[in-house]
């Protein structure tokens, strides 16, 4: 189902001297803390232990970098809005977070993860702004939607999209592997990739 040939771990970042200097275009996955970053990079791979996860919120605490058949870099940010880390860690990934994306003319496309389940928070509205204010480009994707039913989804959709000021949201799961298609099509857009030699 999934046009990955090749995925491999390369670095986790813990300042900018540790970013990758290959030039290559980079997607990057961002979001709330435990919203499932890390399950949607594993499902798009289709490698279940690419990037490592946990049920415990905050777990990831550097900038990972996932090499996908020597084209592009799935970028994993750590989360946010975890109330249980400290403000010190916190503002330490918020200054590692900013010089990224100030730094990095490779980020080709954004994903932003936010729960299904819910109305976004203050935090996942603010991140939306920002990068909008970065102006990159950028897909809402509503995560773990298998936890709600067909009804459920697409009163959740609305509200999303409406919380986002209109913007379309897609209903993923990396359970199932809902939505996932749809993101791969994004994907091999933004990177250029031919999908007539990545899809089988």
């Amino acid at each position: 189902m999934f046009p990955v040939v090749q995925a491999e771990f390369v670095i986790s970042a813990v300042s900018e001297r540790d970013f990758p200097r290959e030039g290559i275009p980079e997607v990057v996955f961002a979001g709330r803390s435990n919203v499932g970053k890390s399950s949607l990079i594993n499902r798009l791979a289709g490698k279940n232990t690419l990037a490592r996860t946990s049920a415990t919120p905050g777990k990831t605490q550097t900038i990972n970098f996932y090499r996908i058949d020597r084209s592009f870099f799935f970028v994993d940010l750590p989360g946010f809005g975890y109330a249980k880390t400290g403000k010190s860690t916190i503002r330490q990934w918020k200054a590692l977070i900013e010089r990224y994306f100030l730094e990095r003319s490779t980020v080709v496309l954004v994903i932003q993860l936010v729960d299904a389940r819910m109305a976004p928070a203050e935090s996942d509205i603010q991140l939306s702004e920002w990068l909008d204010q970065l102006k990159l480009p950028r897909m809402l994707v509503g995560a773990k939607s298998d936890k709600l039913s067909n009804n459920q989804k697409s009163a959740q959709q609305r509200v999303l999209s409406m919380s986002f000021e209109g913007q379309p949201v897609l209903m993923s799961s990396a359970k199932t592997g809902t939505g996932c298609r749809e993101i791969w099509q994004r994907v091999l857009q933004a990177t250029a990739v031919d999908p007539s030699k990545r899809y089988r």
